[in-house]
């Protein structure tokens, strides 16, 4: 039986240092400042948790030269979670700033792209190139997950818990998956990296970091088919989601998703 849930958005980290070169293959302006910020997202029922992605913790910050704002895993408690209280944790894929800090959600099992597991520890990993976005030590350490029993493949489309389920998209890493949310204003879509901004799906405009070209920008279609408007597709990096979206508290980094946005979302991103 599907279950409604509330959903909220928890930033860790920003990276203001970018460009929209750094955002776009093919844009008119490559040279202005386009910032990007770092989210973890929480689904509440009356009953059940589940955790979206779990962030990159300080060593991973100090490795890349991209500090982060706040522990990810410990920004729950504001919320009134404790990562080790966590049962059920959802990643989106396998790249640094999704699968980091897996050991802060100790009795939690992983729902993953089987097809993920494979592109992340398989033979593209031998070219320099795919592997910058994933750190060897994450990826080690759902392996052990693995051996331990505490991940649930999926290949393909599967659900998680009544009103969650998982799409592979693809494109940007293999095993791309985006997540589909039954809330009170309809199924909103939390896209991750299938779409980091809002311009990428909206004005078809695909992201540099690709494995597959043609299943990125298919992928763009996918999102906003799985969402029951445009409105309801939360893009994985995009700043404006916390100028459209109500803060939730006061803590300044917790954005409530499942109302719906405030402000319409503008076509010209």
């Amino acid at each position: 039986m599907e279950k409604t849930w509330q959903v909220r958005a928890l930033k860790y980290a920003d990276r203001n240092s970018r460009t929209r070169a750094d955002s776009f293959i093919v844009d008119d302006d490559h040279d202005s400042q386009h910032s990007m910020d770092y989210f973890i997202w929480v689904l509440q029922s009356s009953e059940r948790v589940i955790v979206v992605d779990t962030g990159y913790e300080y060593k991973e910050a100090a490795r890349r030269d991209r500090p982060i704002i706040r522990d990810a895993a410990k920004s729950l408690e504001v919320i009134g979670i404790r990562a080790e209280d966590v049962d059920t944790v959802i990643i989106t894929h396998l790249h640094y700033d999704h699968a980091g800090g897996l050991d802060r959600f100790p009795n939690a099992k992983f729902h993953l792209q089987k097809s993920e597991m494979e592109f992340a520890t398989g033979p593209c990993m031998c070219e320099p190139d795919l592997q910058i976005p994933f750190t060897v030590e994450h990826v080690c350490e759902m392996v052990h997950k693995v051996y331990s029993g505490r991940v649930i493949f999926h290949d393909g489309d599967g659900e998680v818990e009544g009103g969650v389920t998982v799409h592979r998209i693809g494109g940007h890493s293999a095993g791309l998956q985006a997540v589909r949310v039954k809330t009170t204003s309809g199924y909103l879509c939390l896209a991750s990296d299938a779409s980091h901004y809002y311009e990428n799906f909206m004005l078809q405009k695909p992201f540099p970091i690709v494995h597959d070209l043609k299943l990125m920008t298919a992928g763009f279609e996918t999102i906003q088919n799985l969402a029951s408007e445009k409105s309801l597709v939360i893009p994985g990096h995009d700043p404006l989601v916390t100028k459209l979206f109500p803060a939730d508290g006061r803590s300044g980094f917790v954005w409530r998703l499942d109302q719906g946005p405030t402000t319409v979302v503008p076509e010209q991103c």
